[in-house]
């Protein structure tokens, strides 16, 4: 497996350590239920650097980045951020990205880690103009900060910037602690928060000059397993689990981020067809759990006795304290859905995401 330049502190945290997406990665510190609270309450810092970044830069950046995308790219500025999603011709996910726009014809992809060469074959082969892609992913660490007091940490550490006037999903490029930095009004949370885009080698500086900072404002180093929670509750979908290829994004609860109105991309034909008749083999829905059972990733849900679908995503919520997930189900229903939990059968309401 792949390692991040931080490993080594995550080491010396006592991390408990997982894969995913071919890294190993810091699962948790001190306990899931801490560090997802902590980020609730406080802040909690990420090591990220398993996410992967490629570059479209040149004569005709603008248009295939425009073509990849479902969302409109084209009404981006400089410092700007888009969440969009690049399908395939038959209009199934690929993947879920951020799109950055640095300048005309100048693009960063964040794409998912276990996407990585997936994404870049994938944009390389959509490629017929005069632009260039690069994989930048090995040079590149993203560290977050995330939480209610994210930006009160970060800011004495930005002595260009004041960090609070940064709006949504905009970012601009300074130092943090002397370092050079992207910084960026994003993340995966639903928190108040900020994600640092940082040289490889310049990782474990930037972590060691804000961890102290952290702690003192009563934050923690939090793992894959609370992004996982904090994710979850913010209504947001991960790759892999709650959309995959075979999955459009109107199936996927995501065609908000579907512009058909923007000009050509690829999937468009299938997604306009879907739009207007309406007809879905399977629909994203989030569910709470009536009783203590928790249902996950895979389980089968049941509607009358008959199979719907499975449970793509599925925990604990220390907020709520009680089990909440999502499920791809082939019916509609507003009411309840039955999941199989080890052989038996709970109920769960279907719920409005988000869930906080």
């Amino acid at each position: 497996m792949k390692r991040t330049p931080l490993y080594e502190i995550h080491k010396s945290l006592h991390a408990k350590f997982t894969e995913f997406g071919g890294w190993e990665m810091p699962l948790q510190y001190s306990s899931i239920v801490k560090e997802h609270l902590a980020v609730r309450s406080t802040a909690g810092l990420f090591d990220l650097a398993h996410m992967g970044e490629l570059d479209v830069k040149g004569g005709g950046a603008d248009d295939l980045v425009q073509k990849l995308c479902t969302n409109d790219v084209s009404r981006l500025v400089d410092g700007q951020v888009l969440y969009t999603l690049l399908c395939n011709e038959s209009g199934g996910i690929v993947d879920d990205i951020l799109v950055y726009r640095h300048a005309e014809n100048d693009y960063t992809l964040v794409v998912n880690a276990a996407n990585i060469k997936k994404d870049l074959a994938w944009v390389k082969a959509q490629n017929n103009t005069d632009s260039k892609i690069t994989d930048d992913s090995e040079n590149t660490t993203l560290i977050a900060l995330q939480g209610p007091k994210s930006i009160e940490i970060l800011n004495p550490f930005v002595p260009d910037h004041d960090v609070s006037e940064i709006s949504f999903f905009r970012f601009v490029v300074g130092e943090v602690a002397g370092i050079r930095t992207a910084i960026s009004r994003t993340g995966y949370t639903g928190e108040i928060g900020i994600e640092l885009y940082v040289n490889a080698n310049s990782a474990e500086d930037l972590w060691n000059a804000l961890y102290p900072a952290v702690i003192e404002a009563g934050g923690l180093p939090v793992g894959l397993g609370a992004r996982d929670t904090l994710r979850l509750e913010a209504g947001l979908r991960l790759y892999g689990m709650d959309m995959d290829d075979d999955t459009t994004p109107f199936e996927a609860g995501l065609g908000r981020f579907v512009k058909l109105d923007k000009g050509d991309f690829i999937g468009k034909d299938v997604l306009q067809a879907q739009k207007e008749n309406g007809e879905q083999s399977k629909k994203l829905v989030g569910f709470q759990g009536l009783d203590r059972a928790v249902a996950r990733c895979g389980y089968e849900v049941y509607k009358n006795g008959r199979s719907i679908g499975k449970v793509t995503s599925g925990a604990p919520s220390p907020s709520l304290k009680c089990n909440i997930g999502f499920a791809s189900i082939s019916i509609k229903t507003k009411k309840t859905i039955e999941i199989d939990i080890r052989g038996k059968l709970h109920t769960a309401k279907i719920v409005k995401v988000p869930f906080i």
